[in-house]
């Protein structure tokens, strides 16, 4: 257990200088336990981090940060699935990286992800055509008040577009210990997302898929070690075909993709028609190649960031009709905040 000075700004992603009463990493369950019976019992607010790649602090913390370090990937394998179980706090990019030298393919498409393991299940993490859903065989929880382990199958963890159960009944007093990852031994290229449909069918291989989508990330991405930032602030929203069919007709080169009658329309490009692109605030912006982050330019505060994201929220409903959600966590002196305290609309 290794308990650091107060400072929260090496560990969030958007490098914002905020400060905890303490910061506690943990590697093993036993150090959970102490740190649960020492501190948080006594009503001490506390929140669990990976790599802090998915929240905003809005102010400086008034209690406990737990830094998940719990380690280990262990593999068993059938005649055609291999069986992962990865405990939470295990890094997501590198454990695709592994399971690809070992000649184990399927998550290639969810390459270059920031965050852990735990937190790929809270947001039920997707890119390019493919969601941690589609692996999922159970998550491992731990019930912090009387230390029960439950293991939940994957439809149990109702995944949903960035969202799972975790979010909600799951939130408070629960830690994610392990998931249990599935992959099919007959490996077949995933390549039906738009950047992608380019590619041929018959010869690509599971490591060219990987190094591409590491080089679009990238070149889309800003390493958040030069300007801080947590990806994709919002989620991109999901409409009624009513509104879709009619947001077409006013903009008929609106980017989209239609399922179930739902329409998924793309955020960065309803915050483009906003006239937005390189809007700043005090230390923040919103990043050039693509409006969906904003940045720490220059020792941003977080009312920079937020004030940003109040305006990329009332502009793109005010427009469109469209209410957009955040992607990131919104983390207040005293534990997570919902959105609708800070994002809200009168319609």
């Amino acid at each position: 257990m290794i308990i650091y000075k107060n400072s929260l700004k090496s560990f969030n992603t958007f490098g914002l200088d905020v400060t905890a009463l303490k910061i506690i990493k943990i590697t093993n369950i036993n150090e959970l336990y102490y740190i649960w019976e020492k501190y948080c019992q006594k009503s001490i607010p506390y929140i669990i981090l990976g790599n802090g790649s998915n929240v905003l602090f809005l102010n400086h913390f008034r209690g406990i940060v737990i830094i998940n370090r719990l380690k280990g990937i262990y593999i068993n394998e059938t005649q055609n699935h291999w069986n992962l179980h990865v405990n939470s706090g295990e890094n997501w990019h590198q454990l695709v990286k592994y399971t690809i030298k070992k000649g184990i393919f399927g998550l290639e498409n969810l390459a270059l992800i920031p965050g852990c393991v735990g937190s790929a299940s809270i947001q039920n993490i997707g890119a390019y055509g493919v969601s941690l859903q589609n692996f999922c065989k159970y998550v491992d929880i731990m019930n912090l008040l009387n230390k029960k382990i439950t293991r939940l199958s994957c439809i149990e963890c109702n995944f949903q577009y960035r969202n799972s159960i975790f979010k909600n009944f799951y939130m408070h007093n629960y830690i994610i210990i392990a998931l249990g990852i599935t992959i099919s031994k007959k490996w077949k290229p995933n390549i039906s997302y738009k950047d992608l449909n380019h590619l041929n069918l018959y010869t690509i291989t599971p490591h060219e898929i990987f190094s591409y989508i590491c080089t679009i990330r990238k070149k889309k991405i800003p390493n958040p070690k030069i300007y801080g930032n947590a990806g994709s602030f919002f989620k991109n929203p999901l409409v009624s075909n009513k509104l879709g069919i009619q947001l077409l007709k006013t903009f008929p080169n609106m980017p989209y993709i239609l399922k179930n009658n739902i329409f998924k329309i793309s955020a960065a490009w309803l915050i483009d028609q906003c006239n937005l692109k390189r809007y700043i605030k005090g230390g923040a912006m919103i990043y050039s190649k693509h409006s969906l982050i904003i940045i720490n330019k220059c020792k941003a505060k977080s009312k920079d960031i937020l004030y940003i994201a109040i305006k990329i929220y009332n502009c793109v409903g005010n427009k469109f009709g469209i209410w957009l959600e955040p992607e990131v966590r919104l983390i207040g002196s005293l534990g997570e905040v919902h959105p609708s305290s800070i994002f809200f609309h009168n319609h």
